[in-house]
Formats: structure tokens, sequence, C-alpha cells
């Protein structure tokens, strides 16, 4: 039965429209108002008692407020309880005043209610009541927590008689209220009291419960208390004195070793919770013991996943909250919980597993300090000097994390990978000492195969993490290559790519004296290979001399030693790269990070490292300004000769894949002394006027004025000029500004050279010349704004756009008002033409210096405003005054590029929209697409409260078209209306539509609405498809889709054009199957990732880790068996062996199959028509077994081969019986009829005697005579 309380404040729920009683407000009207229709008899009760109080506050003259109505409900109940003397009053009248008090009281002030006492005198008589019910004891405790304080230390006692009542929410209430009291009275000796009166409590009932024998009531009884006082102990705990804390603690302990999960459970979230408090006094002793007898608890398997879990977090929580507070204590158990942990990671229950993990991790963290190390590292130096002495704290952890490797664990060894990686990153260096083992282990793993180990890719990461700690030498000590094998087969190849991600921090010495030894090693190994004529294997033996120079790299990746042993591997790499030419961008790279980073260092750049492995920050965390200084000064003296080497290369090369050389002596001669830069841009320089003056004289000679350059030929004057400026790109960090000025006087004949090549050179180094010097433009202006005006090649596009950016830049910054309207009217309109480029990466710089100069002038850190953003916009807004459609519809395009970027330009831009309405009437279809691609921003970007201010005026504009063009741009007009019905509303849309569209307006409607309907039909996992494609769209500046042609429009996209990528379209017509690709899907078919058995229709599980794990197992295991038939053979050169025959067969009659089966409408099956290819279709069987190695040579009939099965062959089956059509699928089950009923007549016969039946002989004959008659009606 609910109590009256809670019902009264149910039936008192407002709505939103009803008012609450406000503080001056008539309490007894708003009770009863709301009481009165009620037929309940506690409710008639209590409207009785109001209505008595109403009518003695009436008589008195008093007004009806709530606090009146306190003061007459508590001198009412007052009377009530002193009028019985022995006997205790009825607590049907009592009942009714505790309710009306526990309704006023929020009504009330704190101070009202505490005045006098007389409040909390009478609470907690009503809480003392005997006979008192659950009902009412609930109306009084609320009362109660109105009245805590610091003076109300007497109402623990009465509390505490209630923590322990056989209702629930009694207890739940009075547990609030004796935290409360715990929490207000902390520090005091009041909490002192409270705190050993709950323990002594606790104590007496745990004494109880344990001294009663036999089972019995007061046993029984006893353990009840127990159960319950642990609830408040749940809460109060943490904020208990220190002392009387360590007696319950010890208390716990006794209750863990029972092993009952509902004892243990709450004595576990106890401890959690005084653990989780910030401010708790805890005993670190007590809690050090309850944590063992917690780790020893949970090992059993039929302990459940909630008590696991729970146990790996107090275990997490527990220790590390010890560990704060008396290191050498928590140190000793620490075994005994890692084993605890471990224990759990056994366990069969994924949340548990979890918990655990994350637990080892955390301790593994915050528990293992340097001096823990430090005693594992004495210990075992001792133990290698035969001074015997027990394992170490460290040494037992690591042994307990290497078992976790153990098959034990198989199942969960992706989680033990996470451990052991954790562990290792946190020993560094030292984990050679102590995890030796592990990573022998690890590497054993390796031999694993794939069918039963999923964690390979964990694998590798948890031996990348033991690199990152060890280090390559003592990494590669325990796990070596084994180059020196003589069967390559048994090279750890899987090594390279685990060394070329995870080194860090290594030495340089070691790759000069060791790595290098054995390039030089295998190299000689490839060249005898070579001479005896096994190329094959010579060719093996170089891929392992390119996997050892690709470590190069990692190795410089903040190395420890690049002071000492830098010109030794500067003298190294200077003859590899003269005479290797396959090594030249491993070394280029390896140069870039070495000099980048110490540059970072030395320039205070901050690295991020949030994302960074531990080795990585450990690394990073030796270098320091100092340090890297003496870095680079050691590969200062080296750089003349690097650069001299790399320019010469760079010379005679011809090509420079992916401008590593470039990069290489960029960054060289950004740290290389001037003189040595000066002396090699001199002489660059010399070789670029040499080879100027002889394409001068080639062009003069020339008979032809015709531009004729042989760019084939990598010598050519104009290659030559070309590497040569590209040569000066790289010089120029390591310029002075005398130095820039003597480049730049050398690009102005160059940027004007007939050829485009050139041009392009020119305009590149100059814009990076612009880029690197902020004062370069104000100090040459006039030669800039010279050079800027003349014509360009459109090859050279591009780069003069980079050039104009830093004009146009310049010209917002400036003051001189006639400066900045020169530039701007020069150059602007150029940029804006720009966007009609044809060549894409021209057209998208032009859109991004159009953006960055809006930014320039919206920058107000740099003194642009909103209104020179405004006032550039409209300088944009005037080109549409140009008198050719390609200026129109180019300034067309850039207002709608600067409005989708700047969202402040939306509102000028719907100001546009007459003269965009005006344009559409033209019929010019390049202005007509670039004006509707700007109504496609400004319904994308614009707020739905702007469009609805003009959604009239752009629905009618969209639906007025001139004669001749409306049919052309159908389609986008649709797109449009469905994106403003998308933003507005079918309701909005329809009420400015024209009545003779409105059948445009239903089409749309149907179609969303069987779209809709398609898609709730969908199954799951379409849907699912669909939310993952929907969501996964990111808008984003895309010009080829916004203002491309209506052919390339999708009726789908719904607005995607802002998108760079399409996510979710079919577009069948456009996807063009190769013969490759369509083997490739005829061998790989789609299916799902889990081939599950269900047989008996049961679904799979997947909350059943085994389950799952042995689906995917079983998966993977089956697209191997699948495969294994199509595996490349070797032989024991490593040469490729390619059978003739069937495989050759085999293929070709795949090849015909994937062109039988192009993709329907492809306009590249030209020569087979529709119908030929549906009789393709279902008339091939596909690929079929022909028993060919049975075949006799000599004669016809089968063999017997020896060791294999007796001769014999199946049916295939065939596409037509899964056809439709009755006709075509009952010749395939008639076919498959006959060849069953003639194998039953040939049981038991060889096939030699098969063949021989007279039975056989005539169905083989008819078969011949209906191919026979087919080829005749052909």
């Amino acid at each position: 039965m609910d109590s009256l309380c809670l019902d009264i404040e149910t039936s008192l729920c407002l709505t939103p429209s009803e008012p609450d009683l406000s503080v001056s407000g008539d309490f007894g009207e708003f009770m009863l108002s709301r009481l009165s229709q009620s037929k309940r008899p506690d409710h008639k009760h209590l409207c009785a008692v109001i209505d008595e109080l109403s009518k003695a506050l009436a008589e008195g003259n008093h007004s009806r407020t709530p606090v009146a109505y306190f003061a007459a409900t508590c001198s009412s109940l007052d009377s009530l309880l002193s009028a019985s003397n022995e006997e205790e009053p009825p607590l049907d009248v009592i009942h009714p005043h505790v309710v009306i008090l526990s309704l006023v009281f929020p009504k009330v002030s704190a101070g009202v209610l505490k005045r006098n006492g007389l409040a909390l005198r009478l609470v907690l008589s009503v809480l003392r009541l005997i006979s008192a019910t659950p009902e009412c004891l609930i109306a009084a405790l609320k009362c109660l927590v109105h009245l805590l304080g610091n003076e109300i230390f007497e109402a623990h006692s009465t509390l505490l008689n209630l923590v322990t009542h056989s209702d629930g929410k009694v207890r739940k209430l009075a547990n609030s209220c004796l935290r409360d009291v715990l929490q207000k009275s902390r520090g005091t000796k009041a909490c002192q009291s409270v705190s050993g009166n709950i323990a002594e409590l606790f104590q007496k009932y745990l004494d109880l419960a344990h001294k009663s024998e036999a089972p019995s009531a007061e046993g029984a009884r006893g353990a009840q208390q127990v159960l319950y006082l642990l609830s408040t102990l749940k809460e109060c705990l943490a904020l208990m004195s220190k002392k009387h804390i360590a007696t319950v603690i010890e208390g716990f302990k006794m209750l863990m070793i029972t092993r009952d999960a509902f004892i243990t459970r709450p004595v576990i979230d106890s401890v959690n919770a005084l653990c989780l408090s910030p401010t708790s006094e805890v005993p670190v002793e007590a809690l050090a013991e309850v944590l063992y007898h917690a780790a020893g608890l949970f090992s059993a398997p039929e302990t459940s996943a909630d008590a696991m879990t729970s146990t790996a977090r107090l275990l997490k929580v527990g220790m590390m909250r010890a560990f704060s507070l008396n290191r050498d204590i928590c140190v000793v158990k620490l075994p005994s919980v890692f084993n605890g942990l471990k224990d759990i990671i056994a366990s069969e229950h994924e949340e548990a597993i979890f918990a655990a993990t994350d637990a080892l991790k955390s301790l593994i963290h915050s528990c293992i300090d340097e001096s823990l190390i430090r005693e594992g590292v004495n210990g075992i130096r001792n133990s290698n000097l035969d001074v015997k002495s027990s394992p170490t704290v460290i040494e037992k952890l690591c042994s307990t994390v290497e078992n976790l490797l153990d098959y034990k664990y198989h199942a969960v060894w992706d989680m033990a990978f996470q451990v052991v990686s954790t562990m290792f990153n946190k020993l560094g260096e030292d984990s050679s000492y102590f995890m030796r083992k592990t990573l022998e282990d690890l590497s054993d793993m390796q031999d694993l195969p794939d069918e039963g180990f999923p964690y390979r890719k964990q694998l590798h990461e948890c031996v990348g993490s033991a690199l990152g700690a060890m280090g390559p030498e003592t990494f590669l000590n325990i796990v070596r290559l084994n180059l020196e094998v003589s069967d390559l087969s048994e090279v750890n190849v899987w090594l390279f790519p685990i060394l070329k991600q995870y080194t860090v921090g290594g030495r340089l010495s070691f790759f000069t004296e060791t790595v290098f030894r054995m390039v030089e090693t295998m190299s000689q190994k490839a060249q005898q290979l070579k001479l005896q004529g096994l190329t094959a294997a010579s060719r093996s033996v170089d891929s392992l001399v390119y996997s050892l120079w690709a470590l190069l790299p990692s190795f410089c990746n903040y190395p420890v030693d690049t002071v000492e042993i830098f010109e030794d591997l500067g003298r190294i790499l200077c003859g590899a790269l003269q005479t290797q030419a396959e090594t030249r961008g491993i070394i280029c790279t390896s140069l870039n990070i070495l000099i980048q980073q110490n540059k970072e260092v030395v320039e205070g750049k901050d690295v991020p490292v949030s994302d960074a492995s531990p080795a990585l920050v450990r690394a990073r965390t030796r270098y320091d300004s100092h340090n890297a200084t003496a870095n680079l000064k050691v590969i200062r003296s080296c750089a003349p000769k690097l650069l001299d080497v790399l320019s010469k290369i760079f010379h005679e090369s011809g090509k420079d894949d992916g401008g590593s050389l470039q990069s290489a002596i960029g960054n060289l001669a950004s740290i290389a002394e001037k003189k040595t830069v000066s002396k090699l841009l001199f002489k660059t320089l010399r070789e670029l006027l040499m080879a100027t003056k002889t394409a001068i004289a080639e062009d003069e000679s020339s008979a032809s004025g015709m531009d004729v350059d042989n760019t084939a030929d990598k010598n050519s004057s104009s290659n030559l000029r070309a590497r040569l400026f590209d040569l000066l790109v790289s010089l120029l960090p390591g310029l002075d500004g005398q130095e820039v000025d003597t480049v730049f006087s050398s690009l102005k004949p160059a940027m004007q050279d007939p050829k485009g090549q050139i041009q392009k050179k020119a305009y590149k180094v100059l814009s990076v010349i612009l880029k690197g010097s902020d004062g370069f433009v104000s100090k040459n202006l006039e030669e800039l704004l010279e050079l800027m005006h003349n014509i360009c090649h459109v090859s050279a596009k591009r780069h003069k756009l980079d050039c104009l950016y830093f004009l146009l830049a310049y010209a917002s910054k400036t003051d001189d008002l006639k400066v900045r309207k020169d530039i701007i009217s020069s150059f602007l309109p150029e940029v804006i033409l720009a966007l009609k480029e044809v060549n894409k990466k021209t057209r998208s710089r032009a859109y991004n210096v159009l953006v960055q100069i809006g930014h320039a002038y919206a920058d107000e850190e740099n003194g642009g405003d909103n209104e020179k953003l405004h006032g550039y916009f409209n300088m944009v807004v005037g080109c549409l005054a140009g008198e050719k459609p390609q200026m129109i519809s180019a300034a067309v395009k850039g207002v709608a590029r600067l409005t989708y970027e700047f969202s402040d330009l939306i509102a000028s831009a719907y100001n546009l929209l007459p003269s965009t309405f005006l344009l559409l009437q033209r019929k010019n279809k390049e202005i007509t697409k670039a004006n509707l691609g700007l109504l496609k921003v400004l319904v994308a970007k614009s707020p739905v409260e702007g469009l609805h201010a003009n959604l009239k005026s752009m629905v009618e504009g969209l639906l007025k078209w001139p004669e001749g063009t409306k049919n052309l741009f159908k389609a986008k007009v649709r797109l449009l209306l469905e994106m403003l019905i998308k933003k507005c509303g079918t309701e909005a849309v329809k009420s400015v539509m024209p009545e003779e569209h409105m059948k445009l307006l239903t089409n749309i409607r149907k179609v969303k609405e069987r779209k809709e309907r398609k898609y709730a039909a969908g199954s799951e996992m379409s849907r699912s498809q669909h939310s993952k494609e929907t969501s996964s769209k990111a808008s984003r500046w895309n010009d080829t889709k916004i203002f491309s042609d209506f052919a390339d429009e999708d009726e789908d996209s719904d607005g995607d054009y802002m998108d760079e990528e399409s996510h979710g379209r079919n577009k069948a017509h456009s996807l063009l199957k190769s013969k490759a690709s369509a083997l490739r899907s005829k061998k790989h078919p789609r299916q799902s990732h889990l081939e599950v058995d269900e047989s008996e229709d049961e679904p799979l599980d997947l909350m059943d880790r085994y389950k799952t794990r042995s689906a995917l197992r079983s998966s993977e295991l089956g697209k191997r068996k699948a495969d294994s038939d199509e595996e490349a053979e070797f032989d024991a050169e490593g040469r490729l062996i390619i059978y003739e025959g069937e495989r050759s067969k085999r293929k070709e009659m795949s090849d015909a199959d994937s062109d039988a089966k192009s993709s329907k409408g492809s306009r590249f099956s030209v020569n087979s028509s529709r119908k030929n290819q549906k009789r393709l279709k279902t008339s091939e069987s596909g690929y079929a077994y022909t028993g060919k190695e049975y075949a006799s040579k000599k004669a016809s009939g089968d063999l017997k081969r020896k060791d294999k099965l007796e001769p014999y062959a199946y049916w295939p089956l065939d596409r037509k019986m899964m056809s439709r059509r009755p006709d075509q699928r009952a010749v395939a089950v008639r076919g498959m009829s006959s060849v069953v009923k003639l194998t039953k007549r040939l049981e038991g016969k060889s096939a030699t005697e098969a063949l021989a039946t007279a039975k056989f002989k005539k169905f083989k004959k008819n078969g011949q005579k209906k191919s026979a008659g087919k080829k005749k009606s052909k």
C-alpha cells in the first residue's frame, strides 16, 4: 500500500498551465481544491484535519499562509503528543498532521522552521513512536530533511534505529538523513561520536550474526541487520572518522571471507565509495588487507560477471588510493592484486575482462615507480653475481604479465597484448632485464597460423612497444633478423615494418656499425647470386638490402648520438647518394627528419604529444635547445659536401621523385653557412645564364618560327633551365635579402619567355619569394605590378595566382587608397576569370585565393573588419557588369564562393536575387548554370528565417523560364525546389507556388513518399547503412557539383553537392567494370563477414564472445580455403611457376564470363545487344571440373591414377535452375534427373565399363545430335 504522503504529492503534480502555491497563498484552499473530490478515506481524513485547522485560523483572525498552517499544525501536534502521558496518541490523528507538515515545510523559511526547536522536537517524537507506520515515518523523515543542521546531533540516535527498519523507503530516507548529519558535522566531536555509534552498531550486529553457531532466529536477524547496515555504510563510510573507518573495514575483512555475493558486493561498493571520495580519511593498512582479500575472492568460474567487474574496478581505485597514501604498504600487496586481475581476465565475461585489463594498465602506470624498477634491476645484477635473493616485486609483476601470453588466455590475447605493451612502455630501457622472455614469446607467436590467430595486428603493435622501450639494438639482440641463413624464407622479414614504424630515440652508431655492415654483406651476397645466374634470388636479396636502408629515417628520429656519429654517417650517405640511386629518396627523407626536428626544438615549437607513443615522448624529452643546437652545428659542418653531392645529382638526374632532393637541399640550405649557400647560388645563376644564352641561340638558329622544345630530352635547354629554377627554389631558405633580389632579377626575363615550362618555373620561384619575405612586395611593388600585367602561359596560371594573392593581400592592408584601387581593379578580374579555367588545380587555386583575400579583409588583428569584407564583396559583385558571358558567370561563381565561406555575406547576397532572376532569363547556358549554383548556396547556407522572407521571389523566379531553355535545367530546378521543401516545409512552398506548377509539387511529394516507403520496407542492414552514409556527409566546397550540368545531377542528391565525395550513390551507368574487376568480383563474391551455422533457426548471439570469434574464424578459414587454389607457386630459386593448359583455360573461361557479365547498359559493350547478354547469362553454366588429369594421351576414356580417386565427373549447376521461368527450370532439372538415373544404373562399374555400355553410348549419341541440330539451326 502506497504511503499517504506519496499519494498526496502525486495528486498535487501541477500541469504547465496550473500555478504553484505562492508563499502567501491559502494553503488550505489549495489542498482542499485538489483532494476534495477524492473518495479515499485517508484523503478525506486529511481534508477534515485541514478544514479544522482552517476554522481555527479563521477564528483567530489569522492569515491562511503556509507559515500560519505550519504554526497551527505544530501547535495541534504538540497538544496531541503532550496529552498522552504513557499511552501513544492515536496514529490516525498523528499521521495527517505529519503529512501536512511535510507539505508545508518547503514553503517555510529555514529560520522559521528551526525557531525554538519545536518542529525538530515534534518530528523526533513522531520518529520514536513504536506504533508509527512506514508511511508516517516517511513523512516525518521528509520533514527532518529540512531541519538538519549543526545543532541536530541528538537526531542521529533516532536515525540509527531507522537504518535497520524493515521498510526499504524508510531505510533509504534514514540513510540520506544520516549522511547529511555526518556531512554537516564533519571535523567536529559530534562527527566522531556519530561515527563511533555507527561502527559500534555494525560490530554489534556482525558479532550477533557470527557467534550464532547454528541457524537461529537471532543469527538470521543479525545477518539481516548487517545487510541493512552495509547499505548505510555505502553512503556514510567516506564521511566517518579515520579511526572508526578502520574498525568497519576490519569487519569487512570478516565478511569477505564468506565469499557470498550478497554480502561481498555491498562491501565492495562501500570500499569503492570510500576510495573515490577525495576528502575521506582512509586507513591504508586496513584498506590494503581488504583489497588483498578481494583479489583472491573471484577466481572461481561460477562467479557472476557483475561481481568480477566491480571487484576489478575496486582493485584499481583502491590500490591507486593506497599507493598515494603509503607506497610501501601498497607495493607489498601488488603481486596478489595482479594475480587476482589476471584470474578475472581468464573469465568468459566481456565486461569483467575489459575492467580487469583497464585496472592492470592503470596500476602499471600509477603504482610502478622508478625506485621499484631500480630495486628489481639491482636484484637481477646481484643474481648474476651468484648472490642468492628472492624475486623482487617488479619481477613478480612482470612474471604475472608474461603469464597472460599462455595458451590459457588465447581467447583474450588482444587484451593481454595491451597489458604487455603498457608494461613495456612503463619499464622503458629496463624492460630488457625483466621482459626478455616475454619478447621471445611474442616473437614465437608470429609463427601461429592465421586461421587460429586473429590478433596479428595487435601482436605487431605489442612487439612495436617492446622495440620502442628497449631500443633497436637490444631488441635485435633478442629477436634476430636471421639475414645470415641460406634459405631466404627463414628471414624474419615481418620485423622490417615494425622496425620502420616504432624505432625512435635509437643510436645512429648502431646503424653505421651494424645495419650498414648488414647492407654490405647482403649486397655482396646479391652480387654472388647474380653471377651464379640466380636472378630471382639475387632480386630477393636486393629487396632485403632496400629494407635495411629503409630503416635509416627511423634511426634519424630523435637519435641520441648525432653529435658523435654524424660526420661518419655523412661520409656514408655521400657515397651511397653517388653510387646507389635507389636509396636517394630514403637518405633525403632521413636528412629532412633530422634537420626539421632539431630546428623545431631550437625555435621552441610545441610538438603535439597527445597521441604520441611513450617511446616518442621519452625521446622528445631528451632533446633540449642545447642538444639541438649542437646537433645542427655538426650537421652544418657536413652541409657543404652534402649540398654539393645533392645539387650535382639534382642537376644530372632529370627527375626528382616526390621532391625529396629539393626538400633535402632546402633544409640543408636553411642551416648551412651563408658563404656555402651563396657559392652554390651564384654557381646556379651562372649555369642558368649559360643555359638561357644557349636557348636563345637555338631559337635564333632555328629556321622555323614555331615554339619547338624537345621536352623529352632531359639535357635540353628548357629542361635544364627548369631544373635550375627548381634548384633556386630549394636554395631560397638560406638566402639573405640581397641574394633574393639577385634571384628576382634573374626571374624577369624568364617570366616573359615564350615557353610555358620556363614561365611556370619562374612564377613558382616568385611565389615562394613572396611567401617567405614580408617586406618584399612593398620594396618591389612597381616592378611586381609591371610583371603581373604581362599575359602568362596557361600552364603558369596557377603559380601566377599565388603571386596575385600576395599583391591583393598587400592592397587590403595598405592605407594608400590609390594603390589599393589600382591593384584591385587590375588583378581581381583576372582572379575571377580564373574560376572558369579548365585545369582543376588552377580553378581550385583561384577559389582559394578569392577566399584568402576575403579572410585578409576580415582579419581584425591586421586591421581588417566586417566593413572591409563587405567592400571586397561589392568589388566582386561589380564584375557582374562585364559584357562577356564568361566574365558574368565567373563573377557569379565568385559571389557564390564568398557567400559559402562567410555567413555575414548571406544578407548581401540576397540583395542580388533580382539580378539573379534577370540573368536567368538570358538564353545563355553558362550564365544560367552559375546563377543556379548561387541559388543552391543560398538555400544550403541560409537560415530558415531568411529563406522564408525570400521564399516567394525565389520560387517564382525559378519557375519563370524563357522559351527554349526550360528543359535544359529541369533537374536543377527540381533539386532546388526539393531543398526548399526540406528546409522550409511543404506547406510554406505550396503557399507561394503558382497554380500552374502545382503538379510538380505533387510529383515531388509522391516521389519522396515512395522513397520513404521503400526505405521503411528495407532490411535493418540497409537502414543502418543508409544512416551511416547520411551521417558521414561533410559539407565542403565542390564547385564541380555546384555548377555542374543537369545531366551530372543525381535526383537523390538532396543538396549533397557540397560533399567532396559522393556517399551512398549508386550510378550503375557510370561504373565501368573491366575484365580484371569482373574476375575479382567473381572470385571474391560479396558475402557476410560472419558465416554462422543457423540450421536450428537460432540467430547469432553477438554478446557471446566465443560464438562470435568462432564465426569470424570460420569465415576467415573458408575464405582462405576458397582462395587456396589461386595462390601463385614458386620454385626453389624464387621463380614464378606458370601452368599452361588447365589454368589458362580456366582464365579464358573466366574472361569470357566476365565479358558476358558486363554492366547493364554499359556503353562499352557495343557489339552485344541486351538480348545476347541475356542469352549468355541464362545459358552459361560457369566453370566446371573437367577431369583432365584422368585423360589418356593415347586413347579415349579415363585412366586410373596412383594415389587418386577413381575417375569421376559431375553435372555443373546451371543458372537456369534459379530462373523464374518454369520452362527453363524444367530443362535444367530434366538434365539433372537424367544424370542421376544414369549414375544409378552405372553404380559399381569402372569408368571404362560405363563408357562401353549401350545406354551411355545412346545417351551420348543423342546429346551429340542435339548439339549438331543447334549448329545447323544457327
